[in-house]
């Protein structure tokens, strides 16, 4: 069964409250915890344990850096 995450759910997964570093984008829900441009507290001031679709959009990389990160459930928000 795929998890869900509401808003509240997705918050907590930010790399402070927990250690997990969770975005998401266009409803799918990304664990982005190992990826060396996370390590800090943001990327490029998009914080994790949020909605980043429209931050994606505006990205010099887009959405094609995600194919490569594990997909940890759907966003519901």
């Amino acid at each position: 069964m795929e998890r869900t995450f509401t808003k509240a759910e997705l918050a907590k997964y930010n790399g402070v409250d927990d250690p997990h570093k969770y975005v998401a984008i266009d409803g799918v829900v990304y664990d982005l915890t190992n990826v060396p441009a996370w390590g800090g507290e943001n990327h490029h001031g998009n914080h994790a344990g949020q909605d980043l679709t429209e931050a994606i959009s505006h990205s010099p990389h887009g959405k094609g850096v995600l194919t490569k990160q594990p997909v940890v459930g759907k966003y519901v928000g």
